[in-house]
């Protein structure tokens, strides 16, 4: 009986053990056919120059992803530039589509995106160093294409004051290694309950990397936007103003001054 159950708890070992090996075969392939950890590593800030097109209407979209955690989201709507979202390390915030005046984000928006740094350049990199889980779930077909499902369990967020647990789930093409598809129950809000799903296709090379430059943004099986995205560029030169929140009395001022 002894010696069955030392066999038991070996074999069980060996699965887990085999299971995470497989898992991280999986991600250093994708990192290994999209550029290499080296170029991966050396990556401290990404801008992104996309469109979307809302009812005929194409509208311009600028994406700016810090090492530090900075970031910004802005878009082009009938001659205005408009920050959709915008965070200096410290302070979210964004324009109120309303007045059209920038605004603060709430303490939990600002909270979850301090807790989200390590989300850059890629959620996989260096996985283990930032506390985040991966487990291999099997193969899952998605839209006839075979895909390893993998759980990625990251930093814990808030959700109307407590803490939940952050959980996605990544479909990578079993060929290529690439992400194809990220699903997530979105816990809070109209949709709550929903999934939540990004798709990404039509890879590029940029400097030696691979990035999708199609992506489309939904709730699983209620339809998406897709972004395309028309160019992207590695390491940019930015100015640290961008993600500030405005002086709106310096503006204010100003705006009295030219009258």
């Amino acid at each position: 009986m002894k010696t069955k159950l030392t066999l038991f708890l070996l074999f069980g070992l060996f699965a887990v053990t085999l299971q995470a090996q497989d898992v991280d075969e999986i991600i250093n392939n994708y990192f290994e056919n999209t550029g290499g950890l080296d170029k991966w590593h050396a990556i401290k800030g990404i801008e992104m120059h996309a469109k979307v097109n809302q009812q005929g209407m194409e509208i311009p979209i600028t994406i700016i992803q810090m090492a530090d955690g900075k970031q910004l989201m802005k878009f082009e709507l009938q001659g205005k530039e408009l920050v959709q979202m915008a965070f200096d390390g410290e302070v979210a915030w964004g324009h109120n589509f309303m007045n059209m005046q920038p605004e603060k984000k709430d303490n939990e928006t600002t909270e979850n995106l301090k807790r989200s740094k390590g989300d850059f350049p890629d959620p996989f990199l260096d996985y283990k160093d930032k506390g985040y889980k991966a487990e291999l779930l099997g193969k899952e077909a998605i839209e006839g294409t075979e895909c390893f499902k993998i759980k990625l369990t990251k930093t814990p967020k808030l959700v109307d004051g407590e803490e939940k647990d952050d959980i996605a789930f990544y479909y990578f093409d079993a060929e290529n290694f690439v992400p194809l598809v990220v699903e997530q129950e979105i816990q809070s809000g109209q949709f709550k309950g929903q999934i939540s799903r990004s798709t990404f296709s039509d890879y590029q090379e940029v400097d030696g990397m691979y990035f999708p430059f199609s992506i489309s943004e939904g709730i699983k099986d209620m339809g998406s936007q897709a972004i395309v995205i028309d160019s992207i560029v590695l390491n940019p030169q930015v100015d640290e103003n961008v993600f500030k929140f405005p002086d709106t009395n310096a503006a204010s001022e100003e705006s009295e001054g030219n009258k």
